[in-house]
């Protein structure tokens, strides 16, 4: 019996960066769950625990760091590694994500390459 495939829940409102990360992490063997705003990614969180969400920081609605807020704040998603992939590249929005609970910070334009090289890397695979 082969182990399940880590799961990856991707929030992001451009579907041109929404797609490209979900065939990247797909392409990769990962099981991919993806939608368009941060309301829609707490949805998804009230009934399953992936084991790393990808989220955008400005998004309609709830940004990024509103659900990463609380992400932290769920006791049952403690586990959950987050990712934030956003445009903000000021040295205040990454100590921002990171003090919020972010465990890694990407920003775009971004390598496909590379971001899945940091997948790779937060959820303990040696790719």
């Amino acid at each position: 019996m082969t182990p399940a495939q880590p799961s990856i829940l991707v929030a992001d409102d451009d579907p041109d960066i929404r797609e490209l990360v979900v065939f990247k992490l797909e392409q990769a063997g990962f099981d991919v769950h993806s939608v368009a705003d941060g309301n829609a990614a707490l949805e998804v969180l009230t009934d399953s625990t992936p084991d790393l969400v990808v989220l955008d920081v400005m998004m309609p609605g709830l940004s990024g760091l509103d659900v990463l807020r609380q992400i932290r704040a769920e006791q049952r998603l403690e586990t959950v590694k987050v990712l934030l992939l956003t445009a903000r590249a000021r040295d205040t929005d990454v100590d921002d994500g990171y003090t919020t609970g972010a465990d890694d910070y990407v920003t775009k334009p971004f390598s496909p390459r590379e971001l899945l090289h940091r997948v790779n890397t937060l959820l303990g695979r040696g790719r």
